[in-house]
Formats: structure tokens, sequence, C-alpha cells
């Protein structure tokens, strides 16, 4: 079956307005490095073209019907993402406090060949390729941004219809893969690429927990207690003396004081100072979730809008990849991981992920009901009884999109409001998205 010239746009890259939206977005935003007085010029003015844009071809979008079908999993999978970026934030948290700041202070980075590969390439390449490997030309935000430009971009036929199900599997994906990487670097507790990170972020006892106290401590160094717990497979030396631990009264939420330990200047709750703030970690966290979001965008744009933007983003993406281990942010097994992880899940839920737009399939199932009548009709040369059939198809179609076309217009006008809001809100009051 041939497809209709409108997919194969779509799929060959939609004209080539999308990538050059993206691409003015990057451009843009990197001004602020180059020229910050034409930044703050343009930005607001990119930004107030791209929403009126948007606003404008509202009343002529014609796939709502969809779009309300997609909004009850959209609404799940935001609750699913935000469930797993609350387990987390309470993880990463954890992985820092339960050896305490001593421990984080005086680990020895680890070996990595990633590190010295781009160390050795910046004494052999062009001081101008260098540069362009240090620029900060795209950060975690821009990803995040260009994957609600893919969303978006549904208004214009950019894309295929409903941006609210294309939303709903880029968090449901997320959530799963956020999910995935607290329970990895929880399982084993890495030392940061960077030593200094946990003192200057993190308040916690710099003592360890008594769990480490008692199940690590011990056997950190000595190579006979380490062969003794082997080979006894007891728990067998003495902690020795510590500091009692700081327990405020959390009421209901005091189970989780062993796992994030507080500290008495900022032990009261509200709550926790809203899990103080979600800030990034400091041990090193396998995998990256800079690059599971970067990585995410790339596959999301490649199979919905494709075309050379796609390979711009991944471009990007690699760029962004090669910065996340020169600046020991991350180690390089970490981005690795990010990068397949990201690839598989994603291609993983597009197995089962329902949001795709079924008139087709119901149009088809109309035409074999009334199979058998056309077929007694062509035997008969009735042109106008196929003609009548074939009307019965459209308008029953029809019926069911404009049935409740006042609860469209007020469903599609809160969406964009609902969708603008969240964005104002996302990048207003986090950092670095």
């Amino acid at each position: 079956m041939k497809r209709s010239p409108a997919i194969l746009k779509t799929r060959r890259g939609g004209g080539g307005g999308l990538g050059f939206a993206a691409i003015a977005y990057i451009g843009v935003d990197y001004l602020r490095f180059i020229s910050p007085v034409w930044h703050d010029r343009l930005q607001p003015a990119l930004w107030t073209i791209l929403a009126i844009a948007a606003i404008i071809r509202v009343p002529f979008y014609k796939h709502w019907s969809l779009e309300l079908r997609s909004a009850i999993p959209f609404i799940f999978a935001m609750l699913f993402l935000l469930s797993a970026l609350l387990f987390e934030a309470i993880s990463v948290r954890s992985v820092t406090a339960v050896l305490g700041l001593d421990w984080n202070n005086d680990a020895s980075p680890l070996p990595d060949v990633g590190q010295w590969f781009l160390l050795s390439l910046n004494e052999k390449l062009p001081q101008t390729v260098v540069d362009i490997l240090r620029a900060r030309i795209i950060g975690l935000h821009h990803f995040l941004m260009l994957f609600i430009m893919l969303a978006f971009s549904v208004l214009f036929e950019s894309v295929e219809a409903p941006g609210l199900g294309l939303g709903a599997r880029y968090m449901f994906t997320m959530g799963i893969g956020r999910l995935l990487r607290a329970i990895t670097f929880i399982s084993t507790i890495l030392p940061s690429a960077r030593p200094w990170c946990a003192s200057t972020r993190f308040l916690v006892p710099e003592h360890p927990h008594p769990w480490a106290q008692k199940y690590y401590v011990p056997y950190a160094t000595d190579s006979n207690a380490i062969r003794n717990i082997i080979n006894w497979d007891t728990a067998y030396a003495d902690p020795g003396e510590y500091d009692p631990e700081f327990r405020p009264d959390w009421g209901s939420m005091s189970f989780l004081i062993d796992f994030l330990r507080p500290t008495a200047p900022e032990g009261s709750s509200a709550w926790y100072h809203l899990l103080k703030k979600a800030s990034g970690g400091c041990n090193d966290l396998i995998y990256s979730g800079h690059m599971l979001v970067a990585v995410l965008t790339a596959m999301a744009w490649t199979e919905a809008y494709c075309g050379y933007s796609s390979a711009l983003i991944w471009i990007f993406v690699i760029h962004s990849a090669q910065r996340e281990i020169r600046e020991r942010h991350h180690y390089s097994v970490d981005v690795v991981v990010a990068i397949y992880v990201g690839i598989m899940l994603w291609k993983m839920t597009g197995l089962f992920w329902p949001m795709k737009d079924r008139s087709k399939d119901t149009r088809l199932h109309r035409l074999e009901k009334i199979q058998g009548r056309l077929m007694r009709a062509a035997k008969d040369d009735d042109i106008e009884a196929i003609r009548e059939l074939l009307k019965e198809v459209e308008v029953s179609n029809q019926v069911r999109e404009n049935s409740s076309s006042k609860a469209m217009w007020l469903f599609s006008g809160g969406t964009i409001i609902f969708t603008l809001s969240m964005v104002l809100l996302a990048f207003t009051l986090t950092s670095d998205g």
C-alpha cells in the first residue's frame, strides 16, 4: 500500500520549518556567551513568534479528538514520571549521605579512559576544534525544549498527531529510565569524578551511617579483613565509636531519616525544604540522567520528524556526551550506558504504545461492514448507491469527530494554556531544566 504524500513529507522532515525553528532556538540561546545584548533582544522575540504561531494554528488543527483520547494516558504518564523523579531525588541524596562527607572528600576518582582520550585529543586537534568541543552549545534544558517544540509541531502537521500521545510516551519512557537509573546507582556507590562536590552541595554528617559503620568501613581497606568476611560471610569487626545520629520528628515520614540523614541546621521539614530543591547528586550516578534526556529527545525527533535536523540533534547528543566526560560531571561508562539504554527504552515502548491515529482503521472497518452492499451496487452498475454508501462512511466519521465541538474547543484551549504554563514554570523555577 502506498503512503500518502503528507505522510512521506512528515517522515522526510516536514519541509524544514521545525528544523529551522530548532536551529534558531539553539543559535539564539548560544548568543548569551557571544553577545549577551543581542541574546536579551532576540530570545524574547523568538519565543513570542513561536508562541503566536502556535496559537494562530489552534483553530485550524483537525485532530483534537485524538488529543482528547490521549489526555488520560498523558496525565498518568506525567504522574508516573513525577513519582520516578521523587524516588530518584531521595536516592540521589541517600547515596551521598550514607557514607558521609569525609568519605566523599577523600575518595579518589575512578580511572576513566574516556577522560584520558579527550585530554589527548586536546593536544592533537587544532585549537579551534578544541574550543568547539569545549563550548557549552547545548544543555539539558535545550533538549527538553526541543522535544516540546516537536510535540507542538503537530499544530503545523509537521509530525503525526496526537502530540499529547507523543508527550505521554516520552514521559513514560523517561519515568522507566529514571527508575532504572536510581535502582542502578543505589546498588553500588561509586566516588564522584569531582571530589569537592559533596561538601559544597550537601549538608550531611561527616561520618558514615551506622549501616556503613558496621558493614563497610572495617572492611574497606584491609585486605585480610576482606578475605575473612568472604570466608566467614559475617560482619565480625568492631565498627568503633561515632557521633549519634540526628533524628528530627518527621511524623509519618520518619522512615526516610536513615536514607536522607538530615542535620540539625536543616532538619525541619516543609517538606525537607522541598527535598532540598532536588539538585543533582555528587556520587557517580550511573547512568547519566542528562544523556538519557538527550537520547530520548533525539529518538523521538528521529522517529516523528526525521530529516537533516534529526542528524543535527544526534550531533548535539554526541557533543553533549563528550562535554559530560570532559567536564567530569560523569564517567564515560555513565554516558555510554545512558545512550544505549535510552535507545532501547524508546524502541521498547514503541512496541506497545497505543497512541496512534486509528481513524484509518475505523474507516476500513466500516468499509468491511458495507462490503457486501458495495459489491451488489457495483454489479448493478448503481453509481448513485455506491456514492451514498461511501458518503455514509464519511458522514459517520464526521459526526463522531464533531459531536462535541464545544468540548473540543474547551479542551484545546485548556491544553494550550496548561502546556505553555508548564513550560514557563519548568524553565523559570528549575535549574538547567
